[in-house]
């Protein structure tokens, strides 16, 4: 028998997401392509691409919004794609063109983070490499430190917004929870002010370690604040940001998980303002498969006007 022949063994399964196979093969059941990062001549807006920790591949991709003023200053969005910690990318075209649209329709200077994926790169891989990105974004507003140019001259540090969809909503969570627990080790200031969140279609947990998190986090826990927030309220009383946008889908297989919550943060002593919108009859990132139908538009709005909020 040949022992170098791949076992077809099937030892964890998610479906949609990756196996596992017994030889610590992963399989994921479905691969991202590649769009390049390009200049989009009917909307104006430019991206480009910088390399934040290269031994990791931590890589941003920059979306500049159409600068119609000299002094063209934009609120600051650092947004996190989704795909259960495991698949997908910042620069598929699923979220390139997403971030493309999310740019020009908000107005938004936006720095989409690549990050390594599960089940190869455990919990908290992630989330490492998302807050060597927000140290990289605020070295830009405290200080000398940072040298992109885009960052540099039309970022509005004043305003600075996180968001992200699915399991990239909760490393937007987990990173205004890191700021808001030692705000000097991410460097938000009076120099950089965290105003809000906008969290869609959010992947939280509930009693006990669903599927994902239990193969992805090498100690699952279902009171583990990065996974269900809502175990220790105290800790979300501290957030340092001042708005969180919650969307749904009435129709997601998740829609408890952000409803749970909203009801938390109300509740919890948080002085913040917390609102909650639902897109009826639609399912998980609905907005991101059809992004021309009606809803996905209306959420698109949805987000605009939050972002453009000055404080």
């Amino acid at each position: 028998m040949d022992s170098t022949k791949p076992t077809s063994e099937v030892v964890y399964d998610i479906p949609g997401l990756f196996k596992v196979y017994k030889d610590g093969r992963v399989e994921r059941y479905r691969k991202h392509d590649f769009a390049a990062p390009s200049d989009n001549p009917t909307t104006g807006v430019r991206s480009k691409d910088v390399v934040i920790v290269p031994e990791d591949n931590v890589i941003v991709r920059l979306y500049l919004p159409k600068i119609t003023q000299n002094d063209g200053k934009f609120p600051l969005l650092v947004y996190f794609h989704g795909g259960g910690f495991a698949i997908e990318s910042a620069f598929s075209t699923y979220y390139d063109s997403y971030l493309h649209s999310l740019a020009a329709e908000t107005n938004v200077l936006a720095v989409s983070v690549e990050y390594r994926l599960a089940p190869e790169h455990k919990i908290p891989a992630c989330y490492d490499d998302s807050s060597s990105v927000m140290k990289w974004v605020s070295q830009h507003a405290n200080g000398e430190l940072g040298t992109e140019p885009w960052l540099k001259s039309h970022a509005d540090f004043s305003r600075v917004f996180l968001s992200g969809d699915s399991a990239g909503a909760n490393i937007a969570h987990n990173m205004m929870m890191r700021a808001s627990a030692d705000e000097d080790k991410l460097g938000v200031g009076e120099r950089l002010k965290l105003v809000g969140m906008a969290l869609i279609h959010p992947y939280f947990g509930k009693n006990k370690p669903d599927p994902i998190w239990s193969y992805c986090c090498p100690d699952p826990k279902s009171d583990d604040p990065r996974y269900n927030p809502a175990a220790q309220p105290n800790l979300l009383s501290k957030l340092v940001c001042s708005k969180i946008l919650i969307c749904t889908g009435g129709n997601d297989f998740i829609r408890d998980r952000g409803w749970a919550y909203y009801e938390v943060l109300k509740k919890c002593g948080w002085k913040g303002q917390v609102e909650i919108k639902e897109s009826e009859g639609e399912g998980h990132v609905f907005h991101l498969v059809n992004p021309t139908c009606e809803k996905a538009k209306e959420l698109m709005k949805w987000l605009a006007d939050f972002f453009q909020q000055s404080t």
